[in-house]
This record gives structure tokens, sequence and C-alpha cells, in this order.
């Protein structure tokens, strides 16, 4: 094959140099770069190796691989650090081979893990179980590439022998083990990174990353479509450079159809943090942290780099992955199918009775805890305060106050509905629902009457999943028949499909999250403390057990104080 030049000022990052040149490409791999000048040319666009989502999951943007390839490629996303346990705790591991045949059929270089965590915790029904000798057969598999985030991190301080047992299967093979440790410091988060633990994309303060940093572990920021803590650690792209990388984590459709980290990188730069720290943590970290097949725009090198217009908003005008450009212009140059369907789902249409909560005491005030949500964060808080039972015992949301029910409902077999409280989601008419709930991806619904709630819920049953809002007879739903979290349509249809459904919750239900959607996704998720909701009940994150929604006193101070 004959070779083929470009023409491009080059960012060496190792380097810390800017210069024009010629890059001469034979094949899949970088032939020559060769330098036409001492300086920039003004007239050239620029040249860098690509961007790499150092930890996403695939599913959580809505789209099998191979579509997600097709939205990611356009700004600049060569490879992807992806742990697949979305789809694992759905339906094990066919859900892990279904993700890895979809990514084979496009060009982005997907690097997938094995799951820690299916099921994430024991205080919930997922559709899969994963033992130590499962994930060590994955593990042993070369098309996995490290061992997924290790989230409990309880397991891991009080020596859980499945738990070492998974680790150790990884540490034999050279391969690394992603971190999972939210507000872990001290002597524990020093244990957490001994037992070879090497990442950590929980961090959401700067004093908890630069601990977990002298403890040997690398801090992966994370500004995904829920979780946002770009502002509290970006200055640990500077200060330690060869310890930090970029992730998304969890990214929703509108939000990947709009950009990737071509516009994090492109934020840091403009928030002054120096260019070539910014890339290297945007493009080489994770090459040398998970050995990815990717190149460094290096002679010899897979030809894997993109062509910007600039090194201020980074607008992405080509993407090339091993020698081919495989998105131009805001367009991927190759497509997307999807070969078959996979889904686990037993679930019968519900009752509005279904979500009634009782309490003892009848017409009177009685004490409960509520589920408090942050925007922008996946820890919860915990509101104790009063609500109205009513005449018959049953206890009521109070609008007025942003306090709404939440329930979860179990999909993979029949039992009864879990129903609690919860604060932040500003609801005022409606209800909102979602087979996309991390990890175990049950249904969860919040809204403001059990018709409401009962209407939302089976309409993503009568979806075998999706996510829907409702208001009396209206409705705006997202089908999601892939395991429940995943659609088989064109990644841009599903992009606007789900716009409508999210500007309908925001607009007309009344909702004041950025991204409701992605929050009420995880506020089924046990592992991330502090109040969370399961199919068997309302968890408490930092002791790591059920509690009743019905409590001993209020705590009118930490209620005045969440107003």
């Amino acid at each position: 094959m004959p070779s083929r030049s470009l023409y491009a000022n080059v960012v060496d990052i190792i380097g810390r140099t800017i210069l024009a040149c010629e890059i001469k490409i034979s094949g899949t791999r970088i032939e020559s770069i060769k330098p036409l000048s001492d300086r920039v040319d003004e007239s050239l666009p620029y040249a860098f190796p690509g961007f790499i989502d150092a930890h996403i999951h695939i599913e959580s943007s809505m789209l099998i691989p191979s579509e997600f390839a097709r939205l990611a490629s356009v700004h600049g996303t060569v490879a992807t650090v992806s742990d697949p346990h979305e789809i694992a705790n759905v339906m094990g591991i066919e859900g892990i081979e279904f993700m890895l045949e979809s990514a084979k059929t496009v060009p982005l270089k997907f690097c997938f893990g094995a799951p820690s965590c299916v099921p994430a915790t024991s205080f919930e029904t997922s559709g899969a179980s994963l033992d130590a000798d499962a994930v060590a057969a994955l593990l042993a598999r070369p098309d996995i590439g490290y061992l997924a985030e290790m989230m409990n991190y309880p397991g891991v301080l009080l020596n859980d022998p499945e738990v070492l047992a998974k680790i150790e299967s990884a540490r034999d093979l050279g391969k690394p083990v992603d971190g999972h440790a939210p507000g872990l410091v001290g002597n524990q988060a020093m244990t957490y990174a001994n037992a070879g633990i090497s990442t950590d994309h929980e961090c959401t303060e700067f004093e908890e990353a630069l601990q977990k940093i002298e403890f040997g572990m690398k801090i992966l920021i994370r500004e995904g479509s829920a979780a946002k803590n770009y502002e509290a650690l970006k200055s640990l792209i500077d200060f330690h450079p060869d310890c930090v990388m970029l992730c998304s984590d969890d990214k929703h459709p509108d939000e990947l159809a709009d950009g990737h980290l071509n516009i994090l990188v492109s934020r840091a730069v403009q928030d002054g943090l120096d260019l070539f720290n910014v890339l290297r943590a945007a493009c080489l970290n994770p090459i040398d942290h998970y050995s990815l097949p990717v190149g460094k725009l290096r002679v010899g090198d897979p030809a894997d780099f993109v062509i910007v217009s600039d090194l201020v908003e980074f607008n992405v005008l080509q993407t090339f992955i091993n020698g081919k450009c495989i998105a131009e212009n805001g367009k991927a140059n190759f497509d997307a199918t999807c070969s078959r369907t996979i889904n686990q789902f037993d679930c019968e249409p519900k009752q509005a009775t279904d979500f009634n909560l009782k309490s003892n005491r009848m017409s009177s005030n009685t004490n409960v805890r509520v589920i408090e949500t942050f925007d922008g964060e996946l820890i919860s808080g915990e509101l104790r305060t009063e609500l109205w039972a009513n005449e018959v015992g049953l206890i009521q949301s109070d609008v007025k106050r942003d306090i709404l029910k939440i329930a979860v409902v179990n999909r993979y077999r029949q039992s009864p509905v879990a129903v609690a409280f919860i604060r932040g989601f500003g609801l005022t008419q409606g209800a909102i629902a979602s087979s996309v709930g991390h990890d175990s991806h049950n249904i969860l619904a919040v809204g403001v009457d059990d018709e409401s709630l009962c209407a939302a819920i089976n309409e993503v049953i009568n979806h075998c999943g999706g996510i829907a809002a409702i208001k009396g007879d209206t409705v705006r739903s997202l089908p999601l028949p892939i395991g429940g979290i995943m659609s088989d349509k064109d990644g841009y249809w599903v992009a606007k499909e789900y716009r409508a459904v999210d500007a309908f919750s925001k607009q007309t239900l009344g909702s004041t999250l950025s991204a409701p959607f992605m929050t009420l996704s995880f506020m089924g998720l046990l592992v991330i403390p502090k109040l969370k909701l399961s199919d068997l009940g309302l968890f408490d994150g930092e002791h790591f057990k059920f509690v009743s929604v019905e409590c001993s006193s209020p705590d009118l101070e930490n209620e005045n104080n969440a107003k």
C-alpha cells in the first residue's frame, strides 16, 4: 500500500513542542514525521494522539458499542476503557459477549474489563452473578484488558476471600485493577490501594485525591452526565500530570451527540491548565496504564490521531484509527449494525396500590428518612423529617417541600415493590421511570402520586425496558430493548428521543435536575453513600445495612439546613 502524507502542526506532548510537520502514513502505521520548519504554521490544523475515555460504561449512553463508536469518533475519541458491568448485571457472560461482538464490528478501540462486582452487592436482585472463577476465566481472555472497578471496598478492607481472589487473578496476569472508593481516606484508603487497586474515579474532593495519589493510585477525573468532579479536581492535572486521566463514567446519548472528551479538554485549556499536561491526561496516560494498543503519534506507532482546527476550542476535523480516516467534519465514515437483541425481563404491570407506604400511625405526623439528591453528584444524603399519615395510615408525599415517593420494581421476578421518599427531583406533577438503574437495573421511578408512579413504571414494563415520563394521559418514552438498558436504533435518533423525554420531565413535570434520568439511575446504587433504595428496601451505604423508612425522630435542623 502506498504511503499517504498529511500536513499539520504536530503536538509532541512529551517533548512539549508544536511544529509544522509532514505526517506520512503507510498502511496502519506512522511511517515518518518530518518537520517542515522550526515553528507553527498558522495556516495548518493541529494533530495529536486521539482522546481516550479512561473509564466509561458504554451502556449508559443507551447505545450498543458500534453506535457509541459512531457518535464518539466524530469528537476525536479513538479508544475507551469500558466496564461492561451494566449488561453483565442483567445478562451475565452473554451480555459481555454481546458487547465484545458489537465492538469488533467498528474501528474504535474498546478495552473491556472483567466486571468485578456482579451483583454489586447482596442487598439487591440482579439478573446474573459472576464469582471469582468466572472472573478469572474472563481475565484469561486476550480481549479482556483489566479487572473493572472493585466497588466492594468493604470486602477489600475486610479481606473477603472472594474479593481478594478476583484481585489476585488480575495481578497474576499483570492486568490492572480499577477502583471505586468514594470518600475513602487515611488508613482505609492505603489498605485499599495496597491490595493492588490502581485507580479511583470516585474522588469528589481534592485532598482525598491527593491522599490516594500518595498511596500509589491514579486518579480519573470524572465529568459525566450525572457526576461532575472536574472543578474540584482539575488542579491535579498540573500538580500530578503523570497520575491523572480523564473519564466520563456515564454519558447519556444527548450529551454524547454534542461532544465527548474534546469538550472537557477545551474547558481545561481555557481554565489555564497547561496544554501538554491536559493532553497527557486525555491521550497518553491511559495507554501506559492499561497497555492499550493505541498509537501516540510516533514513528512506527499505529496511526491513531486527531486533527483539530485549533488548540482552544478543539474543533475536531478528522479522526484517524489505524491509518484510516474514520470520522470527518462531524460524520462517521463507517456504519453500525445490531445483529441480535438480548434481554431478561419478567415483570407484570403494577397497580397504584402497590406503591402505598403504610405507617403504624393514623391521622398524624410520622418521622421518616428521606433520600436527598444533589445535582451533579452520585453521593446522596439522608434527611429526617415528618410526613403526614392519613386516616388509614398511608404516609403522604409533600410536593410543596419536594418530598416525593421513589419506587424500585424488581424486573427479574414477581415481588413486592420497594417504596421510600426522596428529595431533590423537583417534580410538581406526574412521574418519571427508568429500567436503567445501576447496577442491577431494576425499574426506578419518582413521582408526585401513586397513580403517576404506576403509569410511568407500566410504560417501561410494556416495552420490556426503557425510560418514561408521564403526566396524566400524556406519555413520553424511549424503549430500550437490549437488556432493558440499550437501544437497537441509530444513535442520533436515540439522542433526539432522549432529549424529548428529558425536556418533558423538566419543562412539563418540573424537574430541577440537570440530568433527572441519570440521577434517577444512581438512586439504586447501594455502594455510593449515603441513602439509596434497592428492590429489597432502603439502604444505608455508610453502614452497609437496611434501614426503615420510618425512624425514631426527625432532624429538623438538618431539614432547615437543606432548605
